[in-house]
């Protein structure tokens, strides 16, 4: 098992196999390994490009971390919960989660709100958020391009949603 994996993250983090054009019958196609996923870091599929630079930047000096490890319930209803929140890297050695958010500064508002409200139930717990500008200043720190923030060609991913 990853240690950097946390054990109880819903199976529905991984997504679900590609098998339109796999072959009927094992054949050559099979036995060839599969290109490396640019989303994977340590072992751990990352749901945003940004998120990868993140743990390769945490990974290259050699910080400890974890993706997603807990998710903190904010708003509740009878009985059930109806709101949570799940920072995407927890830092062991520095007690500190941190959220990474690569949205427009203008559609930001909602996880703001989220975060203001995770401080105020648990403010033991300490999080920082990440905005786009301060990710650009921290690859730019590293000599590194900002394309890990820019939505890609595709479509939306997960920058999308709040």
């Amino acid at each position: 098992m990853n240690p950097k994996a946390h054990p109880a993250a819903p199976a529905s983090q991984e997504p679900a196999p590609d098998l339109a054009g796999a072959p009927a019958s094992p054949g050559p196609a099979a036995a060839a390994s599969p290109s490396p996923d640019p989303y994977t870091v340590a072992g751990v599929r990352f749901a945003h490009r940004a998120e990868v630079e993140f743990a390769q930047l945490l990974e290259f000096y050699q910080i400890e971390w974890r993706y997603e490890p807990d998710e903190f319930p904010l708003e509740w209803q009878d009985g059930r919960i109806t709101r949570q929140f799940r920072p995407d890297f927890y830092l062991p050695e520095y007690d500190l989660y941190i959220e990474l958010t690569v949205m427009k500064q203008s559609l930001v508002r909602r996880k703001n709100r989220k975060l203001r409200l995770l401080r105020q139930l648990y403010p033991h717990i300490q999080i920082k958020l990440l905005y786009r500008r301060d990710f650009q200043r921290l690859l730019a720190g590293f000599g590194l391009p900002a394309t890990a923030i820019e939505p890609p060609a595709s479509g939306p991913d997960k920058c999308a949603a709040a």
